[in-house]
Protein backbone atom coordinates (compact mmCIF):
# COMPACT_ATOMS: atom_id res chain seq x y z
CA UNK A 1 0.00 0.00 0.00
CA UNK A 2 2.63 2.09 0.61
CA UNK A 3 4.65 1.33 -2.65
CA UNK A 4 1.19 2.11 -4.66
CA UNK A 5 0.55 5.63 -2.45
CA UNK A 6 4.84 6.28 -3.60
CA UNK A 7 3.97 5.77 -6.96
CA UNK A 8 1.09 7.69 -6.89
CA UNK A 9 2.86 10.74 -5.55
CA UNK A 10 5.62 10.39 -8.16
CA UNK A 11 3.11 10.36 -10.98
CA UNK A 12 0.93 13.41 -9.39
CA UNK A 13 4.22 15.60 -9.35
CA UNK A 14 5.48 14.56 -12.71
CA UNK A 15 1.97 15.07 -14.00
CA UNK A 16 1.76 18.54 -12.65
CA UNK A 17 5.08 19.60 -13.97
CA UNK A 18 4.48 18.36 -17.32
CA UNK A 19 0.90 20.41 -17.37
CA UNK A 20 3.18 23.39 -16.39
CA UNK A 21 5.38 22.98 -19.12
CA UNK A 22 2.56 22.93 -21.58
CA UNK A 23 1.10 25.66 -20.37
CA UNK A 24 3.90 27.94 -20.26
CA UNK A 25 5.45 27.48 -23.46
CA UNK A 26 3.31 30.39 -24.89
CA UNK A 27 4.10 29.02 -28.85
CA UNK A 28 2.67 25.50 -27.59
CA UNK A 29 -0.30 27.94 -26.69
CA UNK A 30 -0.88 29.58 -29.17
CA UNK A 31 -0.44 26.51 -31.60
CA UNK A 32 -3.05 24.78 -29.86
CA UNK A 33 -5.39 27.67 -29.76
CA UNK A 34 -4.30 28.32 -33.70
CA UNK A 35 -5.48 24.36 -34.59
CA UNK A 36 -9.09 25.32 -33.21
CA UNK A 37 -9.13 28.17 -35.21
CA UNK A 38 -7.79 26.20 -38.27
CA UNK A 39 -9.91 23.54 -37.96
CA UNK A 40 -12.82 26.54 -37.99
CA UNK A 41 -11.74 27.92 -41.02
CA UNK A 42 -10.74 25.54 -43.31
CA UNK A 43 -14.03 23.49 -42.77
CA UNK A 44 -15.97 26.79 -43.28
CA UNK A 45 -13.97 27.88 -46.01
CA UNK A 46 -14.58 24.99 -47.51
CA UNK A 47 -17.96 24.92 -47.71
CA UNK A 48 -18.39 28.62 -48.37
CA UNK A 49 -19.62 28.52 -52.29
CA UNK A 50 -22.91 29.41 -53.11
CA UNK A 51 -25.21 27.08 -55.37
CA UNK A 52 -25.33 27.40 -58.85
CA UNK A 53 -28.43 25.34 -58.78
CA UNK A 54 -29.63 26.25 -55.34
CA UNK A 55 -31.86 23.45 -53.79
CA UNK A 56 -34.67 24.93 -51.25
CA UNK A 57 -36.80 22.40 -49.76
CA UNK A 58 -34.02 20.06 -48.41
CA UNK A 59 -34.03 16.68 -47.46
CA UNK A 60 -36.77 14.93 -45.95
CA UNK A 61 -36.50 14.21 -41.88
CA UNK A 62 -37.27 11.00 -40.84
CA UNK A 63 -39.16 10.10 -36.82
CA UNK A 64 -35.56 9.46 -35.83
CA UNK A 65 -34.26 12.99 -37.05
CA UNK A 66 -32.49 11.19 -39.92
CA UNK A 67 -32.65 12.49 -43.61
CA UNK A 68 -34.28 9.96 -45.86
CA UNK A 69 -35.28 8.87 -49.16
CA UNK A 70 -39.03 8.34 -49.64
CA UNK A 71 -39.86 8.48 -53.53
CA UNK A 72 -42.46 5.55 -54.55
CA UNK A 73 -45.47 5.31 -56.23
CA UNK A 74 -48.82 4.65 -53.82
CA UNK A 75 -51.56 3.00 -54.64
CA UNK A 76 -53.89 4.27 -51.56
CA UNK A 77 -57.09 4.80 -49.42
CA UNK A 78 -57.64 7.18 -46.24
CA UNK A 79 -58.60 4.90 -43.68
CA UNK A 80 -59.62 5.30 -40.00
CA UNK A 81 -59.09 2.97 -36.94
CA UNK A 82 -58.32 -0.57 -37.11
CA UNK A 83 -58.24 -3.26 -39.62
CA UNK A 84 -56.31 -5.72 -42.19
CA UNK A 85 -55.02 -5.51 -45.73
CA UNK A 86 -53.95 -8.61 -47.43
CA UNK A 87 -52.43 -9.05 -51.06
CA UNK A 88 -50.49 -11.36 -52.95
CA UNK A 89 -47.68 -10.33 -54.63
CA UNK A 90 -47.29 -11.67 -58.50
CA UNK A 91 -44.28 -10.52 -59.82
CA UNK A 92 -41.57 -7.72 -59.66
CA UNK A 93 -39.24 -6.48 -62.64
CA UNK A 94 -37.36 -3.70 -63.50
CA UNK A 95 -36.24 -1.29 -66.61
CA UNK A 96 -33.17 -0.11 -66.29
CA UNK A 97 -30.90 2.54 -68.25
CA UNK A 98 -28.58 1.56 -70.73
CA UNK A 99 -27.79 5.47 -71.55
CA UNK A 100 -29.03 8.31 -73.18
CA UNK A 101 -30.67 6.82 -75.77
CA UNK A 102 -32.94 4.83 -74.11
CA UNK A 103 -33.56 1.58 -71.96
CA UNK A 104 -34.47 -1.98 -71.57
CA UNK A 105 -35.39 -4.55 -69.14
CA UNK A 106 -33.01 -5.59 -67.21
CA UNK A 107 -32.04 -6.92 -63.90
CA UNK A 108 -34.24 -6.16 -60.98
CA UNK A 109 -32.58 -3.59 -58.20
CA UNK A 110 -31.56 -5.72 -54.89
CA UNK A 111 -33.96 -3.57 -53.11
CA UNK A 112 -36.44 -2.65 -55.28
CA UNK A 113 -39.94 -3.21 -53.57
CA UNK A 114 -43.52 -3.88 -54.26
CA UNK A 115 -45.33 -4.20 -51.10
CA UNK A 116 -48.33 -2.87 -48.86
CA UNK A 117 -47.64 -0.04 -46.23
CA UNK A 118 -49.80 2.01 -43.62
CA UNK A 119 -48.16 5.83 -43.31
CA UNK A 120 -48.93 8.74 -41.79
CA UNK A 121 -49.97 11.06 -44.58
CA UNK A 122 -48.33 11.50 -48.29
CA UNK A 123 -46.02 14.27 -46.64
CA UNK A 124 -42.19 12.57 -47.27
CA UNK A 125 -40.82 11.30 -43.74
CA UNK A 126 -43.42 10.89 -42.55
CA UNK A 127 -43.85 7.83 -39.90
CA UNK A 128 -45.22 4.06 -41.39
CA UNK A 129 -44.76 0.74 -41.49
CA UNK A 130 -45.01 -1.99 -44.21
CA UNK A 131 -44.53 -5.26 -45.40
CA UNK A 132 -42.85 -5.73 -48.99
CA UNK A 133 -41.73 -8.42 -51.97
CA UNK A 134 -38.21 -7.36 -52.93
CA UNK A 135 -35.68 -7.99 -55.91
CA UNK A 136 -32.91 -10.15 -54.03
CA UNK A 137 -34.12 -10.73 -50.37
CA UNK A 138 -37.75 -12.06 -49.88
CA UNK A 139 -39.96 -10.24 -47.89
CA UNK A 140 -39.05 -7.67 -45.61
CA UNK A 141 -41.03 -6.01 -42.89
CA UNK A 142 -39.71 -2.43 -42.22
CA UNK A 143 -41.00 0.71 -40.41
CA UNK A 144 -39.51 4.27 -39.77
CA UNK A 145 -36.58 3.75 -42.47
CA UNK A 146 -34.21 2.53 -40.39
CA UNK A 147 -35.79 -1.15 -39.09
CA UNK A 148 -35.92 -4.48 -41.09
CA UNK A 149 -36.47 -7.89 -40.33
CA UNK A 150 -36.43 -10.80 -42.68
CA UNK A 151 -39.38 -12.68 -44.41
CA UNK A 152 -39.76 -15.60 -46.34
CA UNK A 153 -37.05 -15.49 -49.12
CA UNK A 154 -37.50 -15.26 -53.03
CA UNK A 155 -38.63 -13.06 -55.78
CA UNK A 156 -42.55 -13.03 -56.32
CA UNK A 157 -43.75 -14.77 -59.40
CA UNK A 158 -47.33 -16.00 -60.54
CA UNK A 159 -46.48 -19.88 -59.97
CA UNK A 160 -44.97 -18.51 -56.21
CA UNK A 161 -46.31 -15.27 -55.46
CA UNK A 162 -45.90 -13.90 -52.20
CA UNK A 163 -48.76 -13.02 -49.69
CA UNK A 164 -48.41 -9.70 -47.34
CA UNK A 165 -50.96 -8.85 -44.64
CA UNK A 166 -50.44 -6.03 -42.60
CA UNK A 167 -53.09 -5.09 -39.36
CA UNK A 168 -53.51 -2.24 -37.44
CA UNK A 169 -54.30 -2.33 -33.86
CA UNK A 170 -54.22 1.59 -32.34
CA UNK A 171 -50.65 2.82 -32.51
CA UNK A 172 -49.59 -0.81 -33.53
CA UNK A 173 -48.72 -2.36 -36.72
CA UNK A 174 -48.07 -6.04 -37.47
CA UNK A 175 -46.55 -7.34 -40.44
CA UNK A 176 -47.09 -10.93 -41.75
CA UNK A 177 -46.24 -12.85 -44.85
CA UNK A 178 -47.53 -16.40 -46.67
CA UNK A 179 -46.79 -18.55 -49.28
CA UNK A 180 -50.57 -19.24 -50.30
CA UNK A 181 -52.69 -17.08 -48.33
CA UNK A 182 -53.97 -19.24 -45.88
CA UNK A 183 -51.55 -19.96 -43.27
CA UNK A 184 -50.03 -16.80 -41.65
CA UNK A 185 -46.12 -16.13 -40.21
CA UNK A 186 -45.77 -13.01 -38.37
CA UNK A 187 -42.57 -11.71 -39.71
CA UNK A 188 -42.51 -8.34 -37.29
CA UNK A 189 -44.33 -5.65 -35.01
CA UNK A 190 -44.08 -1.84 -34.54
CA UNK A 191 -45.47 0.58 -32.17
CA UNK A 192 -45.71 4.07 -34.14
CA UNK A 193 -47.04 6.71 -31.82
CA UNK A 194 -47.12 9.32 -34.53
CA UNK A 195 -49.46 7.12 -36.39
CA UNK A 196 -52.77 8.96 -36.45
CA UNK A 197 -56.12 8.09 -36.12
CA UNK A 198 -57.15 8.34 -39.96
CA UNK A 199 -53.74 6.54 -42.17
CA UNK A 200 -52.97 6.05 -45.59
CA UNK A 201 -52.94 2.63 -46.49
CA UNK A 202 -52.26 0.78 -49.85
CA UNK A 203 -49.92 -0.56 -52.23
CA UNK A 204 -46.59 0.53 -53.48
CA UNK A 205 -43.39 0.36 -55.87
CA UNK A 206 -40.20 1.88 -55.83
CA UNK A 207 -37.02 0.78 -56.80
CA UNK A 208 -33.89 2.48 -56.25
CA UNK A 209 -30.55 2.88 -58.54
CA UNK A 210 -28.45 -0.12 -59.37
CA UNK A 211 -25.20 -0.88 -59.29
CA UNK A 212 -23.26 -1.75 -62.62
CA UNK A 213 -20.39 -2.20 -64.56
CA UNK A 214 -19.23 1.17 -66.31
CA UNK A 215 -15.87 -0.35 -67.34
CA UNK A 216 -13.81 2.31 -65.54
CA UNK A 217 -15.55 0.77 -61.97
CA UNK A 218 -18.99 0.26 -60.29
CA UNK A 219 -21.10 2.78 -60.90
CA UNK A 220 -25.43 3.42 -60.42
CA UNK A 221 -27.70 2.97 -62.79
CA UNK A 222 -31.20 4.52 -63.03
CA UNK A 223 -33.75 1.79 -62.08
CA UNK A 224 -37.77 2.03 -62.12
CA UNK A 225 -39.73 -0.86 -61.16
CA UNK A 226 -43.40 -2.85 -61.28
CA UNK A 227 -44.97 -4.74 -59.07
CA UNK A 228 -48.42 -6.76 -59.91
CA UNK A 229 -50.63 -7.09 -57.38
CA UNK A 230 -53.52 -9.64 -56.80
CA UNK A 231 -57.00 -8.31 -55.58
CA UNK A 232 -56.33 -6.24 -52.58
CA UNK A 233 -58.81 -7.38 -49.26
CA UNK A 234 -59.65 -5.08 -46.58
CA UNK A 235 -60.93 -6.48 -43.48
CA UNK A 236 -61.67 -5.85 -39.94
CA UNK A 237 -62.72 -2.04 -39.20
CA UNK A 238 -61.11 -1.41 -42.94
CA UNK A 239 -63.97 -3.59 -44.84
CA UNK A 240 -66.74 -0.67 -45.86
CA UNK A 241 -66.41 0.11 -49.51
CA UNK A 242 -67.61 3.46 -50.66
CA UNK A 243 -68.94 2.23 -53.67
CA UNK A 244 -68.83 -1.41 -52.93
CA UNK A 245 -65.44 -3.84 -54.07
CA UNK A 246 -64.30 -2.90 -57.20
CA UNK A 247 -66.47 -0.49 -57.75
CA UNK A 248 -65.91 2.56 -59.68
CA UNK A 249 -66.00 4.69 -56.55
CA UNK A 250 -64.05 2.41 -54.08
CA UNK A 251 -61.92 4.75 -52.73
CA UNK A 252 -58.53 3.79 -54.21
CA UNK A 253 -56.42 6.75 -55.52
CA UNK A 254 -52.72 7.00 -57.22
CA UNK A 255 -50.41 9.24 -55.76
CA UNK A 256 -46.36 9.78 -56.52
CA UNK A 257 -44.56 10.44 -53.03
CA UNK A 258 -40.99 12.35 -53.71
CA UNK A 259 -39.96 14.24 -56.68
CA UNK A 260 -38.31 10.74 -58.59
CA UNK A 261 -41.00 8.80 -58.01
CA UNK A 262 -42.23 8.73 -61.40
CA UNK A 263 -38.90 8.15 -63.50
CA UNK A 264 -35.52 8.18 -63.09
CA UNK A 265 -34.92 11.19 -65.04
CA UNK A 266 -34.89 11.45 -68.95
CA UNK A 267 -32.32 8.18 -69.14
CA UNK A 268 -35.55 6.44 -68.78
CA UNK A 269 -37.87 7.77 -71.59
CA UNK A 270 -41.70 5.98 -71.36
CA UNK A 271 -40.79 4.30 -67.71
CA UNK A 272 -43.65 6.87 -66.29
CA UNK A 273 -44.94 5.84 -62.45
CA UNK A 274 -48.02 4.86 -61.87
CA UNK A 275 -50.86 2.59 -61.91
CA UNK A 276 -53.24 0.04 -63.57
CA UNK A 277 -56.22 -1.63 -62.12
CA UNK A 278 -58.35 -4.60 -64.08
CA UNK A 279 -60.22 -7.74 -62.37
CA UNK A 280 -57.10 -9.18 -61.50
CA UNK A 281 -55.66 -6.74 -59.27
CA UNK A 282 -53.46 -4.06 -59.33
CA UNK A 283 -49.77 -2.67 -61.54
CA UNK A 284 -47.85 -0.15 -59.53
CA UNK A 285 -44.87 1.19 -61.32
CA UNK A 286 -42.45 3.50 -59.17
CA UNK A 287 -38.97 4.05 -58.75
CA UNK A 288 -36.83 5.55 -55.30
CA UNK A 289 -36.82 3.85 -52.43
CA UNK A 290 -38.12 4.38 -48.54
CA UNK A 291 -34.90 4.00 -46.57
CA UNK A 292 -32.41 6.45 -44.79
CA UNK A 293 -30.44 8.90 -47.17
CA UNK A 294 -26.82 7.23 -47.12
CA UNK A 295 -25.31 8.74 -49.81
CA UNK A 296 -25.04 8.51 -53.58
CA UNK A 297 -28.48 10.24 -55.91
CA UNK A 298 -30.44 10.65 -52.86
CA UNK A 299 -27.61 13.03 -51.83
CA UNK A 300 -26.59 14.71 -54.93
CA UNK A 301 -25.98 18.63 -54.34
CA UNK A 302 -26.05 18.27 -50.33
CA UNK A 303 -23.59 18.03 -47.85
CA UNK A 304 -22.98 15.84 -44.78
CA UNK A 305 -21.67 17.12 -41.07
CA UNK A 306 -18.63 15.53 -42.14
CA UNK A 307 -17.91 18.30 -44.56
CA UNK A 308 -17.16 20.99 -42.00
CA UNK A 309 -14.63 19.05 -40.31
CA UNK A 310 -12.31 18.52 -43.09
CA UNK A 311 -10.03 21.07 -40.81
CA UNK A 312 -9.28 18.06 -38.60
CA UNK A 313 -6.33 17.88 -40.45
CA UNK A 314 -5.45 21.14 -40.15
CA UNK A 315 -5.71 20.94 -36.55
CA UNK A 316 -3.96 17.65 -36.26
CA UNK A 317 -0.96 18.91 -38.01
CA UNK A 318 -0.77 21.93 -35.68
CA UNK A 319 -1.47 19.70 -32.22
CA UNK A 320 0.87 17.42 -33.85
CA UNK A 321 3.74 20.04 -33.26
CA UNK A 322 2.98 20.92 -30.47
CA UNK A 323 3.43 17.61 -29.55
CA UNK A 324 6.38 16.11 -30.76
CA UNK A 325 7.62 19.48 -29.52
CA UNK A 326 7.19 18.22 -25.72
CA UNK A 327 8.54 15.46 -26.32
CA UNK A 328 12.16 16.64 -28.29
CA UNK A 329 12.33 20.08 -26.79
CA UNK A 330 14.27 18.86 -23.67
CA UNK A 331 16.53 16.21 -26.11
CA UNK A 332 17.50 19.50 -28.31
CA UNK A 333 18.30 21.58 -25.18
CA UNK A 334 20.11 19.19 -23.20
CA UNK A 335 17.50 18.92 -20.11
CA UNK A 336 16.30 15.82 -20.38
CA UNK A 337 18.67 14.46 -17.90
CA UNK A 338 17.35 17.01 -15.50
CA UNK A 339 14.11 15.74 -16.23
CA UNK A 340 14.62 11.84 -16.06
CA UNK A 341 16.47 12.68 -12.35
CA UNK A 342 13.49 14.53 -11.27
CA UNK A 343 11.20 11.20 -12.04
CA UNK A 344 13.00 8.82 -10.84
CA UNK A 345 10.16 6.11 -12.11
CA UNK A 346 11.17 7.05 -15.79
CA UNK A 347 8.69 5.06 -17.66
CA UNK A 348 6.09 6.56 -16.51
CA UNK A 349 7.19 10.26 -18.44
CA UNK A 350 5.62 9.39 -21.58
CA UNK A 351 1.73 8.92 -19.61
CA UNK A 352 2.63 12.20 -17.59
CA UNK A 353 3.26 14.14 -20.57
CA UNK A 354 0.54 12.27 -22.78
CA UNK A 355 -2.58 13.17 -20.46
CA UNK A 356 -1.98 16.96 -20.39
CA UNK A 357 -1.90 16.50 -24.49
CA UNK A 358 -4.77 14.83 -24.88
CA UNK A 359 -6.65 16.73 -22.57
CA UNK A 360 -5.91 19.94 -24.80
CA UNK A 361 -6.19 18.21 -27.69
CA UNK A 362 -10.10 17.03 -26.47
CA UNK A 363 -10.98 20.47 -25.70
CA UNK A 364 -9.58 22.31 -28.70
CA UNK A 365 -11.53 19.17 -31.02
CA UNK A 366 -14.44 19.13 -28.95
CA UNK A 367 -14.96 22.71 -29.11
CA UNK A 368 -14.24 23.25 -32.72
CA UNK A 369 -16.48 20.59 -34.38
CA UNK A 370 -19.14 21.68 -31.38
CA UNK A 371 -19.11 25.07 -33.14
CA UNK A 372 -17.88 23.87 -36.75
CA UNK A 373 -21.24 21.59 -37.60
CA UNK A 374 -23.75 24.14 -36.96
CA UNK A 375 -22.14 27.19 -38.52
CA UNK A 376 -21.77 24.99 -41.52
CA UNK A 377 -24.92 23.37 -41.78
CA UNK A 378 -26.31 26.64 -41.40
CA UNK A 379 -24.49 28.80 -44.22
CA UNK A 380 -24.64 25.90 -46.54
CA UNK A 381 -28.98 25.69 -46.21
CA UNK A 382 -29.12 29.32 -46.60
CA UNK A 383 -26.84 29.22 -50.06
CA UNK A 384 -28.87 26.22 -51.38
CA UNK A 385 -26.95 23.52 -50.33
CA UNK A 386 -29.37 20.65 -48.26
CA UNK A 387 -27.50 19.04 -45.59
CA UNK A 388 -28.33 15.81 -44.34
CA UNK A 389 -30.10 15.54 -41.09
CA UNK A 390 -28.68 13.45 -38.76
CA UNK A 391 -30.02 12.28 -34.99
CA UNK A 392 -28.90 14.34 -32.47
CA UNK A 393 -26.87 11.31 -30.65
CA UNK A 394 -24.73 11.01 -34.17
CA UNK A 395 -23.82 14.80 -34.02
CA UNK A 396 -22.76 14.29 -30.91
CA UNK A 397 -20.93 11.28 -31.19
CA UNK A 398 -19.30 13.33 -34.43
CA UNK A 399 -18.56 16.49 -31.92
CA UNK A 400 -17.26 14.17 -29.37
CA UNK A 401 -15.26 12.08 -31.63
CA UNK A 402 -13.35 14.17 -33.46
CA UNK A 403 -12.09 15.80 -29.89
CA UNK A 404 -11.05 12.22 -28.99
CA UNK A 405 -9.66 11.57 -32.59
CA UNK A 406 -7.17 14.81 -31.89
CA UNK A 407 -6.29 13.37 -28.67
CA UNK A 408 -5.18 9.74 -29.60
CA UNK A 409 -3.44 11.47 -32.68
CA UNK A 410 -1.47 13.90 -30.18
CA UNK A 411 -0.63 11.06 -28.17
CA UNK A 412 0.58 8.81 -31.35
CA UNK A 413 2.58 12.13 -32.28
CA UNK A 414 3.91 12.49 -28.16
CA UNK A 415 5.16 8.89 -28.61
CA UNK A 416 6.73 9.04 -32.19
CA UNK A 417 8.55 11.76 -30.55
CA UNK A 418 9.82 10.02 -27.58
CA UNK A 419 11.30 7.46 -29.90
CA UNK A 420 12.79 9.38 -32.61
CA UNK A 421 14.07 12.16 -30.43
CA UNK A 422 13.41 14.96 -33.25
CA UNK A 423 10.73 16.99 -34.33
CA UNK A 424 10.89 16.70 -38.11
CA UNK A 425 10.39 13.19 -38.51
CA UNK A 426 8.03 12.73 -35.74
CA UNK A 427 5.70 14.88 -37.35
CA UNK A 428 6.81 13.13 -40.50
CA UNK A 429 5.74 9.31 -39.38
CA UNK A 430 2.70 11.18 -37.57
CA UNK A 431 1.24 12.47 -40.86
CA UNK A 432 2.18 9.08 -43.09
CA UNK A 433 0.07 7.52 -40.67
CA UNK A 434 -2.49 9.28 -40.17
CA UNK A 435 -3.22 11.51 -43.19
CA UNK A 436 -1.91 9.40 -46.09
CA UNK A 437 -3.43 6.14 -45.57
CA UNK A 438 -6.43 8.54 -45.40
CA UNK A 439 -5.90 10.57 -48.67
CA UNK A 440 -5.08 7.32 -50.57
CA UNK A 441 -8.12 5.75 -49.39
CA UNK A 442 -11.20 8.36 -50.52
CA UNK A 443 -9.23 9.50 -53.42
CA UNK A 444 -10.71 6.30 -55.51
CA UNK A 445 -6.81 5.71 -56.84
CA UNK A 446 -6.85 2.77 -55.42
CA UNK A 447 -9.24 -0.40 -56.07
CA UNK A 448 -11.79 -0.02 -53.12
CA UNK A 449 -10.39 -3.34 -51.67
CA UNK A 450 -6.85 -1.92 -50.61
CA UNK A 451 -9.01 1.54 -50.00
CA UNK A 452 -10.54 -0.76 -47.61
CA UNK A 453 -7.72 -2.41 -46.24
CA UNK A 454 -5.74 0.89 -45.51
CA UNK A 455 -8.77 2.61 -42.89
CA UNK A 456 -8.86 -0.66 -41.17
CA UNK A 457 -5.17 -1.31 -40.25
CA UNK A 458 -3.78 2.05 -40.20
CA UNK A 459 -4.44 4.80 -37.84
CA UNK A 460 -6.35 6.35 -40.14
CA UNK A 461 -9.24 4.47 -39.27
CA UNK A 462 -9.71 6.53 -36.29
CA UNK A 463 -11.25 8.97 -38.88
CA UNK A 464 -14.54 6.76 -38.75
CA UNK A 465 -15.80 8.43 -35.77
CA UNK A 466 -16.85 11.38 -37.98
CA UNK A 467 -18.96 9.40 -40.44
CA UNK A 468 -22.49 10.68 -40.02
CA UNK A 469 -24.13 8.42 -42.46
CA UNK A 470 -25.37 5.12 -41.79
CA UNK A 471 -24.07 1.55 -43.39
CA UNK A 472 -27.29 -0.69 -44.04
CA UNK A 473 -27.46 -3.75 -45.53
CA UNK A 474 -31.03 -2.86 -46.90
CA UNK A 475 -29.77 0.61 -48.64
CA UNK A 476 -28.37 -0.05 -51.84
CA UNK A 477 -25.36 2.26 -52.93
CA UNK A 478 -21.83 2.38 -53.30
CA UNK A 479 -20.37 1.80 -50.15
CA UNK A 480 -17.11 2.37 -50.24
CA UNK A 481 -13.93 4.99 -49.46
CA UNK A 482 -14.02 7.02 -52.48
CA UNK A 483 -17.85 8.09 -51.93
CA UNK A 484 -17.51 8.92 -47.48
CA UNK A 485 -17.89 5.44 -46.01
CA UNK A 486 -15.69 3.58 -43.89
CA UNK A 487 -15.07 -0.33 -43.34
CA UNK A 488 -15.28 -0.40 -39.52
CA UNK A 489 -18.16 1.26 -37.64
CA UNK A 490 -17.24 4.40 -35.91
CA UNK A 491 -16.30 3.19 -32.30
CA UNK A 492 -14.39 0.44 -33.82
CA UNK A 493 -12.48 2.77 -36.43
CA UNK A 494 -11.39 5.03 -33.35
CA UNK A 495 -10.37 1.99 -31.38
CA UNK A 496 -7.83 1.17 -34.00
CA UNK A 497 -6.22 4.85 -33.70
CA UNK A 498 -6.46 4.15 -29.83
CA UNK A 499 -4.74 1.30 -30.08
CA UNK A 500 -2.14 2.50 -32.07
CA UNK A 501 -1.72 5.58 -29.89
CA UNK A 502 -1.40 3.20 -26.78
CA UNK A 503 0.99 0.97 -28.43
CA UNK A 504 3.80 3.51 -29.31
CA UNK A 505 3.27 5.11 -26.40
CA UNK A 506 3.94 1.74 -23.85
CA UNK A 507 6.56 1.44 -26.35
CA UNK A 508 7.92 4.93 -25.63
CA UNK A 509 7.93 4.14 -21.77
CA UNK A 510 9.99 0.79 -22.29
CA UNK A 511 12.43 3.09 -24.54
CA UNK A 512 12.91 5.71 -22.10
CA UNK A 513 13.50 2.88 -19.09
CA UNK A 514 16.37 1.22 -20.82
CA UNK A 515 18.49 4.10 -22.86
CA UNK A 516 20.23 6.70 -20.80
CA UNK A 517 19.05 10.48 -21.74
Amino acid sequence: MVQLSSLAGDFALMLRAEWTKLRTVPGWVATAAGALLAILAVGLLGTAATNPNPVRTGLPVGPGGEAVNDSFSFVHRELSGDGTLTVPVLGLTSVTAQGPEGSSPGPVAEWAKAGIIVKAGLDQGSTYAAVTATGAHGVRWQHDYTHDAAGRPGRPTDAAPQWLRLTRTGDTVTGYDSADGEHWTRIGTARLPDLPGTAQVGLFTTSPETPEDTGTGTGLAPAVATGRFGPAVLSGGWAEDPGGPGGPDDGWTGSLVGTDAGTSGSYLPGATGGYARDAAGFTVTGAGDIAPVVGGPALAGGRVVENFLVGTFAGLTALAVVATGSATAEYRRGLIALTLAAAPRRGLLPLAKALPLAGVSLLVGTAAAALAVPLGTAWSTAHGFPVAAVPDAVTLRVVLGTGLLLADATVLALALGLLLRRAAPAIAATVAGLVLPYLLATSGTLPTGASEWLLRVTPAAGFAIQQSLPRLPQVSTLYAPASGHYPLPPWTGLAVLTAWAAAALLAAALLIRRRDA
